[in-house]
């Protein structure tokens, strides 16, 4: 959209003023970085979603929503365990780490579902009014290049020995130039105050949108710190801490170690 020099084709007179056309590069530039990270950002939480739905795992995902899918199946897969139909104590742990893996999936599944309407499809709707606007930006520099066409047109007429043909020709080249400058010109003032417009436009549009995920990140995460609380206390025998359970666990080993079918030769 930069202002072309006088070259062969085009006029002497300064048709735009660099004010305008500057003015004009600021606007659509920042209209242009704007789509661009609408693109991004709807990218982004699209990955988001796919990863809570645990449709990719990435190495550095981290948070809860990332392992439920996984988390269920694992519990799934100890209550079909043989340990647990032999050990009523053992089964009733596993029962409940099924039960809170499948609530937080729950969760986990409506924090989506929220975010998919309040979010992705907003920034979606949002990314498909760019090009309109572009193709708008295409009209306005396709007039504006008929308009320099036409005025170098009457330029080089007006240059010449005021010969009857000459007149003639120069009337009919401005009668020519009058609609195509006005057509440029409604275009021309029309972006100019839109775009500034559309611009200042994007934050009422979406502050709901990141309130809303705010929210739904505030309620999952609130749901989790409850149902692994009340896991924990389910699960946690009296009297018993982390450094017991490991010296009970390397007592336990040392005697499956010291059978002699695992006993090194």
């Amino acid at each position: 959209m930069s202002w072309i020099p006088f070259k062969i084709g085009q006029p002497k007179k300064q048709i735009v003023p660099k004010t305008v056309e500057r003015d004009f590069e600021r606007e659509y530039g920042k209209l242009q970085q704007l789509e661009e990270q609408t693109r991004r950002l709807q990218k982004d939480m699209k990955k988001s979603t796919d990863a809570d739905l645990g449709r990719w795992l990435s190495t550095r995902s981290t948070g809860w929503a990332a392992m439920s899918k996984s988390a269920v199946k694992i519990s799934l897969d100890l209550l079909s365990n043989p340990l647990c139909e032999q050990d009523q104590d053992l089964l009733n742990m596993v029962t409940a780490l099924d039960t809170a893996m499948k609530r937080m999936d729950a969760f986990n599944q409506e924090k989506v579902n929220q975010i998919q309407k309040t979010v992705i499809e907003p920034l979606k709707k949002f990314g498909s009014v760019f090009p309109s606007l572009n193709m708008a930006v295409k009209r306005r520099e396709q007039a504006l290049q008929d308009y320099r066409r036409l005025q170098a047109k009457v330029e080089k007429y007006e240059e010449k020995e005021k010969t009857g043909p000459v007149l003639a020709k120069l009337h009919q080249a401005r009668e020519e130039l009058r609609p195509v400058r006005e057509d440029f010109e409604a275009k021309n003032r029309q972006l100019l105050e839109e775009m500034p417009r559309f611009y200042g436009s994007r934050l009422d549009y979406f502050q709901p949108s990141f309130e809303s995920l705010i929210r739904a990140q505030v309620v999952y995460y609130s749901e989790m710190h409850k149902i692994f609380g009340d896991l924990t206390q389910q699960l946690d025998q009296p009297g018993h801490s982390d450094e017991q359970r490991e010296r009970e666990n390397e007592a336990k080993l040392s005697e499956l170690r010291a059978l002699s079918i695992v006993a090194d030769d």
